[in-house]
């Protein structure tokens, strides 16, 4: 497996994880907000965010958004298992 370590901002991971994964149906409010991030199960290939203090808002599919103050970590899990990608504060 191929492993790269690179530095990246907060906004650009959520970024990506907002268009790889919902923006075809995410209300245009929650791609605004800075603070809006989407949490999916395990088995659908996870994401997670570590924070400090999080409040789930609305699922929609299998996303699940929530508003997330003083992250700490984003976990991303393709669906296909092949992407892992980490993001530490």
């Amino acid at each position: 497996m191929v492993q790269i370590d690179t530095p990246a901002s907060m906004e650009s991971f959520r970024t990506f994880i907002m268009v790889s994964t919902c923006s075809s149906f995410a209300p245009q409010s929650y791609a605004d907000d800075t603070e809006v991030f989407p949490e999916r199960e395990e088995n659908l290939g996870s994401i997670y965010v570590e924070a400090a203090d999080k409040v789930t808002l609305k699922k929609i599919r299998d996303i699940t958004f929530v508003n997330a103050r003083d992250v700490l970590g984003i976990i991303y899990n393709s669906r296909s298992g092949n992407t892992k990608l980490n993001w530490r504060q």
